[in-house]
């Protein structure tokens, strides 16, 4: 496939993705005192016992432009097919001007700390705020910046001692599913992956090196948590290489992580319930969650 040709495939898919209206949720709440505090309840669709939870990181390079309004026909979705959702937003970058001239990655620690605290208060919120919904049962999901922060968030138990994210034990999780994960930022820097998000996120030059152990999923292994990670074989935002090389260090870890990979599925596709890849999403968060 030449370049010009991929470049087209991944806006059409972008377009299609992005061409739904974004869907409320049947409630939003706090859990913090930031206006990007705040998660937003799907109740499941349908009759049954105590459903499942798919708590959704959304991505964007944890750039300003973007925030979890543009995942909420996935969230829909997955409410659709019987799943409680808890749909996330955190803090992420600022408005000034970052590598290629757009808003800079992320907000070092604000960033993590709203991912942190979020996880932390879900299982109460839960309870509280979305009945029929099972808080044992949840699944943690995330697609491209989002899924490298809930990698992270499953290993916040291996991060180094004195971390300020650090806990003592596992996240009380069924497992995770990482879609066209930003999972290694050492791979995904040297790739410039959205024009060098990962180093901008990590706060610059200056920091990179520094900040990794405390942030990069590829270097906290192993969780000990089911992981699965979704990739499109023909993703120009977040190539397949990304997922490999978490997939490998977590092999060189002891830990098996599996890997499904679409073939002619881009970037997109994966959180646009009209396509067909979105449907394989939804069957590898059941067989986590179920």
């Amino acid at each position: 496939m030449t370049d010009d040709i991929a470049a087209a495939r991944a806006a059409a898919e972008e377009e299609s993705a992005f061409s739904h209206p974004p869907v409320d949720p049947d409630t939003t709440v706090a859990y913090g005192d930031d206006p990007d505090q705040v998660v937003d309840f799907y109740a499941p669709r349908g009759e049954g016992g105590p459903a499942p939870v798919v708590v959704v990181l959304h991505g964007g390079a944890w750039r300003a432009p973007y925030d979890r309004r543009h995942i909420s026909p996935f969230a829909a979705f997955l409410a659709g097919r019987g799943f409680a959702v808890a749909s996330v937003e955190y803090r992420h970058g600022a408005g000034e001007p970052g590598g290629g001239g757009g808003p800079v990655a992320g907000r070092w620690p604000d960033t993590f700390d709203d991912v942190a605290a979020a996880l932390d208060a879900l299982p109460g919120l839960i309870r509280e705020r979305v009945p029929g919904a099972d808080p044992r049962r949840i699944v943690l999901t995330g697609h491209s910046a989002g899924g490298h922060l809930a990698l992270w968030a499953a290993a916040r138990h291996v991060l180094p001692a004195g971390s300020r994210w650090r806990t003592d034990e596992p996240a009380p999780l069924r497992g995770v599913v990482g879609l066209a994960p930003i999972a290694d930022l050492e791979v995904a820097d040297k790739l410039d992956v959205c024009g060098g998000a990962a180093r901008q996120l990590l706060g610059g030059d200056d920091h990179f090196a520094e900040r990794r152990p405390h942030a990069d999923p590829g270097l906290l292994l192993p969780t000990g948590i089911a992981t699965t990670l979704v990739q499109g074989r023909t993703d120009v935002v977040v190539p397949q290489a990304v997922a490999e090389a978490y997939a490998e260090a977590a092999a060189k870890a002891g830990e098996v992580v599996g890997v499904t990979l679409l073939e002619d599925v881009g970037h997109f596709p994966l959180i646009d319930p009209g396509a067909d890849a979105c449907a394989v999403v939804a069957e590898e968060i059941a067989q986590l969650a179920w």
